[in-house]
């Protein structure tokens, strides 16, 4: 079985999106795309609901979507909500990547 983590950080972006725009039980999705300047990309988004091969992964009521395909590109891979004083976003660490672009959405394995 693979492992994500999502972060009490992330679950409470989440949650305060979903409750912004009215919309509760909206869950994260994230994805790993072909693409980016090192090869792969991370891919975010919000949705309402899962498809029924997607790992399902929950901290503090919030559910975060990854499917089977970019699964193994994400395993032990840890998803925060970092704000700095020049941006806010969702960041990934995972232990997979061998080398990341400069601007941390992309990444090679």
């Amino acid at each position: 079985m693979s492992s994500v983590n999502l972060s009490s950080a992330a679950a409470a972006r989440v949650a305060a999106i979903a409750a912004r725009q009215g919309k509760p039980g909206l869950k994260l999705r994230l994805a790993v795309d072909g693409g980016g300047c090192a090869g792969f990309q991370y891919k975010f988004g919000l949705e309402s609901d899962a498809a029924t091969d997607d790992l399902i992964v929950e901290t503090d009521g919030v559910a975060m979507l990854i499917d089977p395909i970019s699964l193994p590109f994400l395993d032990g891979a840890l998803v925060d909500y970092v704000e700095t004083m020049g941006a806010a976003a969702f960041k990934v660490t995972n232990p997979n990547a061998a080398s990341g672009c400069g601007c941390g959405s992309s990444f090679s394995v």
